[in-house]
């Protein structure tokens, strides 16, 4: 730790936040905090950042069919050196084709002797005809300040730019790129500044458009463009205040046709103790209108839910209500390990959804304990059905088989070593997610015995074909910008316990049966996406524990061995596309070959 970073400032912070946490998430939260880098960020930054040859061959390229951008700022009292260093950024972009347009609210220069926003602007507009300059009336609100810079902008797309920000050189260049690709709502990623010395840090590597993430919290921010005929006339709202990019960006996203995700650091937030970047106290009335912008996405969607505003500044869980009551089938390949299914039912005998069923799939038991308790088990619980699966193990087949006997129209798949104990709310939550029109698939968040992580979602790509994130991360830790402990979009959810549509799983042929042991969830997710379009939900509020893979036993035979690496290669050539160009739902920049979204080397 930089021990010159701990000022007076930063002491008050800390003080703040264990009142407003308490001492236990305050710890949760500092180890987040302070997880060491593995891969330093400035560094990493220098190497990857666009050269000078890079720019003068984008200069040199162009980008024919690119649109004509008009960066909008709204200013107010901006410091001379942080708004110079903007106007700067902007100056230097590699595409040329735009117009700054910076609209004045100030009624003061922003230090006592300082030049006033008028004074720094206005020399750089007299050399520089792209730059334009309005002085406001009065300053009204930052959504009316902006509207009325969106007012005088001539170009065809609109990109936000904060006043004491900067973006990349090379960030118009892109964006042009994916605007003459056919896109209409763009972002990228970014990262924080400090100091005269601009120092990079915590970036913000995001994922491709995620409704379930955006609504979990405002991730992509910046560096934002939206095509102006898709922005329309005021398009921000003034009742939104404080959150008012955020709801511009959930009706954005309801419009765009094709939304595009730059994953390259292209903004630059600047931080200071005056900051929000900084100071997540210093606006909290924003908390509560972002809970409003997400209320205002629901409604427009046609989505049931209540919005909660989370402990983290600027997190928000949705609650989706179950609509009726429909039957839920649980299914439960089983094979012995008579105390392990015994732990399984009795946790499940807690669940307060009640109009579910139990479909337990015997496939090849031999001990008389487990054919005792499958006995006690028809007698006690009128719930359970028993099925015999009788060809060898087949994850994917024995699966399959149970739900052509379900009754149920939502396929709940649980391993038999899961234990559903921790909240008698699991299943209501889960089956008020599933029941969305844009979901098929919802998974959940699992613990080793121990009490850290076991599945938090899959990536594609990570381990070779495809892992689980944030594995071994203590339980009450939140990871990543919070990833492990706030609902997403994923390209992948284990089927140790995951609900599926009836519906979903029929259109897509269940589980591809060559797929015996590995992957076979993975593959489901993926055809699911692909085939239906609809979601696959991780949602963390869903807990449990998992003591993973008891019942199967090793990989550890040469005839084991060799099925593994054979559905490796169908994972392979099956989705070559998703492992190749990387996973939607992930950053290509982050490594695949750690769990905790480290950068790759």
């Amino acid at each position: 730790m930089n021990l010159k970073m701990i000022t007076p400032y930063k002491i008050k912070k800390g003080f703040r936040y264990l009142l407003h946490f308490g001492p236990k998430e305050f710890m949760n939260h500092l180890l987040d905090r302070l997880e060491p880098e593995e891969v330093p960020y400035g560094p990493w930054f220098e190497s990857h950042k666009a050269a000078e040859a890079d720019l003068a061959a984008q200069r040199k390229k162009g980008v024919p069919g690119g649109p004509m951008f008009s960066v909008i700022v709204p200013a107010y009292m901006t410091p001379e050196k942080y708004l110079t260093r903007m106007i700067e950024s902007v100056k230097a972009q590699s595409y040329e084709n735009w117009e700054l347009v910076i609209a004045d609210a100030s009624d003061k220069p922003g230090e006592p002797g300082a030049k006033s926003v008028a004074d720094v602007v206005r020399p750089f507009s007299a050399r520089d005809r792209r730059i334009r300059y309005e002085k406001l009336v009065e300053n009204k609100d930052i959504a009316s300040n902006t509207n009325a810079a969106v007012a005088l902008a001539e170009g065809s797309f609109l990109a936000f730019l904060d006043h004491d920000d900067i973006i990349a050189p090379d960030a118009l260049y892109h964006f042009a790129a994916a605007a003459a690709d056919g896109a209409d709502m763009i972002y990228s990623d970014e990262d924080k500044i400090r100091g005269d010395e601009e120092e990079h840090f915590q970036p913000h590597f995001k994922p491709d458009f995620n409704l379930d993430l955006l609504r979990s919290n405002n991730y992509i921010t910046h560096f934002l463009a939206v095509k102006k005929s898709l922005a329309g006339e005021d398009p921000f709202d003034p009742s939104m205040s404080g959150a008012q990019d955020y709801d511009f960006i959930f009706r954005m996203s309801e419009k765009a046709q094709k939304i595009v995700h730059i994953p390259r650091v292209l903004y630059h937030w600047r931080t200071h103790e005056a900051s929000t970047a900084d100071n997540p106290l210093a606006k909290q009335y924003a908390y509560e209108a972002g809970k409003r912008a997400i209320e205002g996405n629901l409604e427009r969607t046609g989505t049931k839910g209540e919005v909660e505003l989370l402990p983290d500044f600027g997190f928000y869980r949705v609650h989706y209500p179950v609509q009726g009551k429909p039957l839920v089938s649980i299914i439960i390949p089983n094979k012995d390990q008579a105390d392990t299914l015994k732990a399984c039912m009795e946790a499940l005998e807690k669940t307060h959804y009640s109009y579910y069923e139990v479909l337990v799939v015997e496939n090849g038991s031999r001990e008389k304990k487990t054919v005792d308790y499958y006995k006690k088990l028809k007698e006690e619980n009128p719930r359970v059905r028993f099925l015999r699966w009788k060809k060898p193990f087949n994850y994917s087949g024995i699966n399959n088989y149970a739900a052509s006997k379900a009754k149920g129209d939502y396929l709940l798949f649980m391993n038999n070593d899961v234990r559903v104990s921790i909240s008698s709310e699991w299943l209501t939550e889960m089956l008020g997610v599933c029941q969305r029109a844009d979901v098929g698939a919802v998974g959940a968040r699992l613990y080793y015995p121990n009490n850290t992580i076991q599945h938090a979602g899959i990536v594609i790509g990570i381990g070779g074909v495809a892992g689980a994130i944030f594995v071994d991360l203590p339980r009450g830790r939140s990871g990543y910008m919070h990833k492990a402990a706030i609902m997403q979009d994923l390209s992948a959810v284990t089927a140790a316990l995951m609900l599926v549509k009836r519906s979903a799983f029929e259109a897509v042929g269940g589980f591809t049966e060559e797929l015996a042991v590995a992957f076979n969830d993975v593959d489901f997710c993926l055809k699911l996406i692909r085939d239906t379009g609809l979601r696959i939900v991780y949602d963390p509020y869903v807990e449990a524990y998992h003591d993973e893979s008891r019942t199967r036993g090793p990989e550890d035979s040469p005839e084991k061995v060799r099925r593994f690496h054979e559905e490796i290669e169908y994972m392979r050539v099956h989705w070559l596309p998703i492992l190749k160009n990387g996973d939607p739902n992930y950053n290509r920049n982050l490594s695949l070959k750690k769990w905790n979204y480290s950068l790759k080397a």
